[in-house]
């Protein structure tokens, strides 16, 4: 056996020291790489929530289940605004529910910071941590997340490891 693990060590080379990802940008690129799916061509959004570096649920912004998508039919616009997506953290948080998984206490990754119907549905599902690569629009969020016990941390690209 001794040998076994000689010849095993025995043509190493020295490591690596590339930079690691860390676990904030590990998350924030599996988001980035949901919103690749998404239907809506207006803004691609993606969302992952994690709790305990585990992935709980993935989402993005797409149209109800069974309808068109807007990338095929159009937009369904109100005050500039397309109103037939689900939105990504809004669908994150189905597909947990639909598959039984709890996500209290978790965080939650976002290419771009929710909006305000979605920061309600986020923090009365018990997440604790929002994460998002872009600010979008809603300023509402900023010190309502601090009422709520809700950490709101914007991750820039160059921190994600995304330049």
């Amino acid at each position: 056996m001794g040998t076994a693990l000689k010849d095993i060590t025995a043509g190493k080379q020295e490591p690596t020291h590339r930079k690691r990802a860390s676990w904030d940008e590990y998350f924030m690129r599996i988001a980035v790489q949901a919103a690749t799916r998404s239907t809506c061509d207006r803004k691609h959004v993606g969302a992952v929530i994690v709790r305990d570096k585990t992935i709980l649920s993935t989402g993005y912004n797409g149209s109800v289940r069974g309808m068109p998508h807007c990338d095929e039919v159009g937009h369904m616009m109100e005050n500039d605004h397309c109103v037939a997506t689900v939105h990504a953290e809004a669908n994150a948080i189905i597909q947990a529910a639909k598959n039984g998984t709890a996500i209290a206490g978790a965080d939650i990754y976002v290419t771009a910071s929710p909006c305000w119907n979605c920061f309600k549905l986020i923090a009365n599902s018990g997440i604790k941590r929002i994460l998002y690569l872009e600010f979008y629009r809603d300023e509402k969020i900023m010190s309502v997340s601090k009422q709520a016990g809700i950490e709101l941390k914007q991750v820039s690209f160059k921190e994600a490891g995304m330049e």
